[in-house]
Order: structure tokens, then C-alpha cells, then sequence
């Protein structure tokens, strides 16, 4: 009888049980999460590289999404004395998930990798909250999804009343006429078309992941005045990017050395060290805390 127990109850435990034992579930979560945003940031790289040019791709990755990135899966792996067979364990619904998120990992579009991102985050926003470093690291990788696929996404529908405003804004400033998303240039030598690729939408994008990431990566705790913090980053992005526009705006020289080179790099940096200083000043004390 006592045998007979026994083996039943083997296949009953089976790969439930190995798992339990070999690693903790925020270990689970973590390298589900290397494998997506390794799949989804490789894309721009490999198609660089099937042009010739590998560092294009990795020149187009922004540093605040990287930082997401790894301070999102950082948080999953920063208590290293959790008991896997205990409160961390690996549980039946994980084992549902895994096969499911790896299926459209496997799938070479980077948009289906983002999707299964943002598929693993509410998962573990849903039902598996119960630890406050895990839901941390999952909002910010949540988070990560937004300007790596959601805004795109809505772009992709309506695009053209965020290319007019950024056209309206720079026409303003420059005093020239606008018409849709173009805009004439300031010395009468021509036109400038903002195209998508230009437009405020995705430095806004960012400036929100920044947050998101820094205050969820430091354990900010929520107060009103974040609002003020998160719009103030937003709002400065915007307006470095119609300024960067403007300038493009006054001439061809302007348009060249800004929009391409040098020029583009300073205003890239420019709009970084702003959305990453007013992060910081709203998170100020709990920065200095977390170092």
C-alpha cells in the first residue's frame, strides 16, 4: 500500500514539483521577461544588421528604455534568500502562462514580443501582487510597453492631429505659415514636413516610462504632487521638441545639421537630461534613500 502511494502521487507532483524546487517564481517571472525584452529590443538591431549596419539598431534603443528594462528585472531578482518551496513558489497557473508567453515570444515580430510583455505584466498585476518588489518590477516593465508598442500603436490610427499640433506649435514660434504638418521655412527657402518619426508623442511616451521606472525602481510611495512631476516631464519634452523643431524650421542648413549628426545628439541629449532631471526632483527623497 505504501508503495503503491508513492507512485501515484509522483506524476501527480511531476514538473510542478521540479520547478518548486529548482528556482523561486520572481526567478521564473525574471527570465521570462530577459527572454521578451531581449526579443523585443533585438529587433531594430538584427534589421540594421541585414542592411550592413548593426550599430543603427542599438543607436535607436533609448537609454531610458534600457534602464526600464533592467530595473524592472532587478526588482524580481533582489531578494536572493527567498524559499522557492514556500511563499515564492511556482505555482499551476505559472505553468500556463510560461508555454503561452514563450509561443509569441517565439513569433519574430517585436509588436507580438511587446504584446506578451504587457500579457505577463497584468498577469502578475492580477494574481501574483502578493509581493511588493515583483509588483513594482511588473508596472515598470508594463510600462516599458508604452512606447514600445502601445503609442505606436495609437499613432498608427491617428496620427495626424499630433503631427498638426507639433506643426502649429513650431509655425508659431517661427511666425511662418502651416499647413496640416508642414511648415514653411523662416527665411522663405522652402517647406518642412514633421513626419512621424519627429513628432512629440514618443519623447511623452518616454518621459512617462521614466517615471514610471525611477519612482517604482526607488519604491517612491504615491502622493498628489506626482502628477504635478509626471505632467512637468511630459509638458518640457514637448516643448524641447517643437524648440528642436523650430530651429530645424529656419533654414535647410538648420534643418540638415539639426535633424541629422551633431545637431540631432545635442537635442536627443537635451530632451534626455530634461525628462531625467524632473524625474529625479519628484523623486528626490526617496532617491537619496534608495542610494
Amino acid at each position: 500500500m505504501t508503495s503503491a502511494s508513492y507512485q501515484t502521487s509522483v506524476p501527480r507532483s511531476g514538473l510542478l514539483a521540479t520547478l518548486r524546487h529548482a528556482i523561486s517564481r520572481d526567478e521564473l517571472f525574471a527570465g521570462l521577461y530577459v527572454v521578451g525584452c531581449i526579443n523585443g529590443l533585438g529587433g531594430g538591431i538584427i534589421s540594421s544588421l541585414r542592411m550592413g549596419d548593426w550599430t543603427g539598431g542599438v543607436q535607436n534603443i533609448s537609454m531610458i528604455v534600457l534602464f526600464a528594462c533592467i530595473a524592472g528585472i532587478s526588482l524580481f531578482l533582489h531578494n536572493k534568500d527567498f524559499l522557492p518551496n514556500k511563499a515564492d513558489a511556482v505555482t499551476s497557473q505559472d505553468l500556463i502562462i510560461v508555454p503561452a508567453f514563450l509561443a509569441l515570444i517565439a513569433v519574430p515580430v517585436s509588436e507580438i514580443n511587446w504584446a506578451a510583455v504587457t500579457g505577463l505584466s497584468l498577469y502578475i498585476l492580477l494574481f501574483a501582487s502578493d509581493n511588493s518588489k515583483r509588483k513594482r518590477g511588473a508596472l515598470i516593465l508594463l510600462a516599458v510597453t508604452v512606447p514600445m508598442l502601445w503609442s505606436r500603436l495609437l499613432f498608427s490610427f491617428i496620427s495626424q492631429p499630433f503631427l498638426d499640433l507639433d506643426a502649429s506649435l513650431a509655425g508659431w514660434v517661427l511666425g511662418t505659415h502651416r499647413s496640416g504638418n508642414i511648415v514653411d521655412f523662416a527665411d522663405g527657402s522652402g517647406e518642412m514636413v514633421i513626419l512621424p518619426a519627429c513628432a512629440s508623442l514618443a519623447n511623452v511616451s518616454l518621459a512617462f516610462l521614466c517615471w514610471v521606472s525611477v519612482s517604482q525602481w526607488v519604491g517612491h510611495r504615491p502622493a498628489r504632487q506626482d502628477v504635478f512631476w509626471c505632467l512637468l516631464a511630459c509638458a518640457s519634452v514637448v516643448a524641447a521638441n517643437v524648440t528642436r523643431i523650430a530651429i530645424m524650421g529656419l533654414s535647410h542648413w538648420h534643418y540638415v545639421t539639426f535633424h541629422y549628426g551633431w545637431g540631432a545628439t545635442l537635442m536627443g541629449t537635451v530632451i534626455l537630461v530634461l525628462t531625467v532631471g524632473i524625474t529625479m526632483l519628484g523623486v528626490r527623497r526617496d532617491l537619496l534613500s534608495h542610494i
